[in-house]
């Protein structure tokens, strides 16, 4: 790649172009011609050139120095590797590994429902070898990270006493627990320390051993790539619980508490239900999203009466309700409200709530803004810790799907409804994050800390001089809301002489501030690799694998990320709607593919503007036709059968503006999930996805069925209810109907999204490109562009069996697939045996051939050369993309 900004003061003459009289249509079509001698290629703008080859050679000239185009190119040359070679996908994704935590309050018992009882200390300590060292007590400590211990299975731990116990050779053991360490139960069950932020106060934090790989391909920009990875943590704001009159609302309590609640399910439905619905709220057998549910109102199950009353609860008395719920023991029986307070404030009763002589705080998280700019604020349940998060992916990656078979010490069951698994692996060291966030001082935390630390190379943020940052460190209300690391950096600054940075200060553009400030961050995992490390270890002791043998991580949910505007006006040209998803879509491949295809963002804070970014987002960069990597995800999307699910970013309707608040709640969602509940399939058939039909508006037919299923009520209650007080407040009717809020904006953005798929499409056609596409891709562009394949529409059974699984495997086109990667395979293995066959013959290489093994590598050609010749070869890699013809 070759960086010459200086290009752009080319004339179109001097390089040689026609003048118009002497162009081609194509020419004039794409500018490649001149009318005036002083005209400038390109108009002076930016521009690229690019020179490859099949064997995979290529050079850039780069007419800029953003580095945001050079890494572009980075990715491409990936993306044409991985097509010439075969099996692999070069993905423009992102992507985290999520394990689902809780407040475990002051007490971990080895006894819980969530610790399995199958686990020993001795066979976890043999699993680890000499990664840990044993001690006399009976416990262990990992050698690289002296704050890791493995604990015996009948540990117990008890923040009061501030001990963690257990037996040996008939003795009471105990180790003292502090902050900062992290203690493994054999199960892989990791707990630790946590301090509240706000207060003094700790408590006990578990994480499961397994968690889940939200994979985000396919993600336009601004579409939540790096913030499906992000803590939620820097999101979380802190407060105190609030009471009225104490006695009148521990009597309304009360009254909540004892109510008979066994006539509040629909008659119909008590049949389907697994429990009594008259179980006490405080009785064992309710759990506490049990009770979170049974006090949110759902017209589907619950009778008007029922629901009435749910209606009529105040927000602070349902918290109170909730908290008591986490908090209770059975052994109180009704002497519960002995354990709650309230200060004395002034001769009267105050309003902070307390439990057992602690101030009780609540966690509370934005969820998207009014139109006038109000945050969205709601209360998190009481036990909601955020989920321990490694980055796996941020923008470029590399992927293979391999047969699940073949992978070996996958989780049990985990996996069973994929028959093959994708494997992916982040080509990235360094990130190219845009933190839209920081411009809220003190909200994206991570930013801050690393806009504060030395060696940061950054892009478009404002060059601030000494006087301009020492006025921004004396403004009130707005420099002591920064984290202390940014306000400890811009004190420093505003010392010293020539330019430095703030995070929520990005550099103008036309008078107004750019909406692509970017930062080189290390890789979270790269920077704190002992959070890797911790997630690695759990899972290898639940799945009970040695610590020298590997310990995979394959994708286990696809969710992509769309950008969302509402109807806007941008330098007086109209910008039209896409804001017509709720929260999280599912489509089945074909409709998938219909947005895949266009990859169509509105305002998009990135460089590429409005419009279709292109086949898997970022087209203008590929360096061999989009088809080709759409001819790998479709085969590794019918392959893997994931679920292609999607979440919003941006704006829900023209009324309610989300940003990323969305993307960051994702993966707290999914690792909260059954690997059943999981399923498409069982998600429509408890009515938690529903499916989007067309529908005619002013006499024209409109086509929302594009837009695949979204989620429900059910699901906000069944889901989210894991992570807030009361969904049904966080998620309501307008965000999950967006058509409530504007039918006339709905249609219009639906309408907008089908012109951008057909023009998408046809482009295809006219470059010739739809005859390399396979089969379902073909059937897909054609009902993009002219609304049906062989004159069958998208919704035909006929054009939905292209996308079957069975159908796939026993197509030719398949087949001819897996052939092209044994043939290039046998090619390359010829070439290599060649070269270093050649290599010997050399004189005066003796002793390089001894130092560089040669022979030891002539003799794996060799073998690997004879392998691709087998004839059982490619029954070995059917379940694999195998490799698509492409063409140079």
């Amino acid at each position: 790649v070759v960086l010459a900004p200086h290009l752009r003061t080319l004339r179109k003459k001097d390089l040689g172009l026609p003048h118009m009289s002497e162009a081609t249509d194509a020419q004039k079509a794409t500018g490649m011609c001149w009318s005036s001698p002083t005209e400038l290629y390109n108009k002076g703008k930016p521009f690229k050139i690019t020179c490859r080859d099949i064997r995979g050679v290529m050079v850039t000239i780069l007419a800029d120095n953003y580095f945001g185009y050079c890494k572009k190119e980075t990715k491409t040359q990936i993306g044409l590797a991985a097509n010439i070679y075969g099996f692999a996908e070069e993905e423009h994704a992102g992507g985290a590994l999520a394990f689902k935590t809780y407040s475990l309050g002051v007490r971990f018992d080895p006894k819980s429902s969530y610790i399995s009882s199958n686990y020993r200390f001795s066979e976890a300590v043999k699993l680890l070898g000499d990664s840990v060292i044993l001690h006399k007590d009976g416990y262990a400590t990992n050698e690289k990270y002296p704050e890791i211990h493995i604990m015996p299975e009948d540990v117990a731990i008890d923040l009061n006493t501030q001990l963690a116990t257990w037996r040996q050779g008939g003795s009471d053991r105990s180790l003292r627990v502090l902050p900062g360490h992290i203690y493994v139960h054999p199960s892989g069950y990791k707990i630790r320390l946590e301090k509240n932020p706000n207060t003094v106060n700790y408590k006990l934090v578990g994480t499961a051993a397994e968690g889940i790989f939200t994979h985000k391909p396919c993600t336009v920009s601004g579409g939540g790539k790096s913030e499906i990875s992000k803590s939620l943590n820097d999101a979380v704001i802190h407060g105190p619980i609030y009471i009225g009159d104490f006695n009148k609302d521990m009597d309304e309590v009360e009254s909540i508490v004892e109510r008979d609640y066994s006539n509040s399910i629909k008659a119909e439905l008590l049949a389907t239900e697994q429990h009594s619905p008259g179980r006490k709220v405080l009785s064992d057998e309710r759990s506490l999203g049990s009770v979170i549910k049974l006090l949110t109102v759902n017209e589907e199950l619950y009778t008007d009466e029922h629901n009435n009353f749910v209606k009529k609860i105040p927000n602070h008395i349902r918290a109170i309700v909730f908290v008591l719920k986490r908090f209770y023991k059975a052994s109180w029986g009704k002497d519960w409200r002995s354990h709650f307070q309230v200060d004395i404030v002034n001769g009267a009763p105050g309003h902070e709530l307390k439990f057992d002589g602690r101030n009780l705080v609540g966690s509370y998280l934005r969820v998207g803004l009014e139109k006038e700019g109000t945050w969205r604020t709601y209360k998190l349940r009481q036990d909601f810790v955020s989920a321990d998060k490694v980055q796996m992916e941020d923008d470029i990656t590399a992927s293979v799907v391999v047969p699940r078979q073949q992978i070996s010490g996958l989780p049990e069951k985990e996996f069973d409804a994929h028959p093959c698994l994708k494997i992916s692996q982040n080509c990235e060291w360094r990130l190219f994050q845009r933190p839209d966030e920081a411009i809220h001082p003190g909200f994206d935390k991570q930013t801050e800390k690393d806009m504060s630390s030395m060696g940061l190379m950054a892009a478009n943020f404002k060059a601030i001089k000494k006087d301009e940052m020492l006025e921004l460190t004396q403004t009130i209300g707005f420099f002591d809301r920064f984290t202390p690391e940014m306000q400890v950096h811009m004190k420093k600054a505003s010392e010293l002489d020539g330019f430095d940075l703030c995070s929520a200060k990005s550099r103008l553009w036309e008078g107004k501030p750019t909406k692509n400030p970017r930062y080189l961050q290390l890789r979270p995992d790269v920077a704190n690799p002992i959070g890797r490390y911790v997630a690695e270890l759990g899972s290898r002791l639940a799945r009970k694998i040695p610590h020298d043998a590997p310990c995979n991580f394959p994708v286990g949910a696809v969710i992509g990320g769309r950008r969302n505007n509402p109807p806007d006006v941008l330098d007086g040209i109209k910008i039209r709607p896409l804001c017509v998803f709720n929260p999280i879509h599912y489509q089945e491949i074909p409709e998938l593919f219909m947005d895949y295809v266009c990859s169509v963002t509105g305002k998009s804070p990135s460089t590429t503007g409005a419009g279709s970014e292109g086949a898997l987002t970022k087209g203008p960069f590929n360096a061999i036709q989009a088809t080709a990597d759409l001819n790998n995800c479709v085969v590794s999307m019918i392959l893997t059968q994931y679920g292609g699910f999607s979440s919003a970013a941006g704006w829900i309707g023209p009324n309610y503006r989300v940003d990323h608040d969305i993307s960051l709640l994702i993966p707290e969602v999914w690792c909260r999930m059954m690997p059943e509940e999981r399923e498409p399939a069982g998600l429509i058939k408890r009515c938690e996805l529903e499916k989007i039909d067309d529908f005619e508006f002013e006499g024209r037919a409109v086509p929302a069925s594009r837009l695949g299923y979204r989620i429900t009520h059910n699901f906000i209650i069944k889901y989210f209810g894991r992570i807030f007080d009361n969904p049904s407040a966080v998620f309501t009717k307008e965000i999950l109907k967006p058509e409530v809020q504007d039918l006339g904006v709905y249609v219009d953005g639906i309408e907008n999204l089908v012109d951008a798929q057909r023009k998408s499409a046809l482009l295809y056609f006219e470059d010739g490109t739809i005859e390399d596409a396979c089969p379902p891709l073909k059937a897909v562009l054609h009902c993009m562009a002219y609304g049906h394949y062989n004159g069958k529409f998208i919704a035909d059974p006929e054009i939905r069996e292209m996308f079957t699984r069975e159908e796939l495997i026993s197509s030719d086109w398949y087949q001819k697939r897996l052939l092209t990667k044994q043939l290039r395979d046998i090619e390359h293995w010829e070439k290599s045996t060649k070269i270093l066959e050649d290599f010997v013959q050399k004189p005066g290489y003796s002793l390089e051939v001894n130092r560089l093994q040669i022979a030891e590598r002539i003799e794996t050609a060799r073998k690997q050369l004879e392998w691709a010749k087998n004839p059982k070869y490619l029954d070995a890699i059917n379940g694999t993309i195998g490799a698509d013809p492409i063409h140079s």
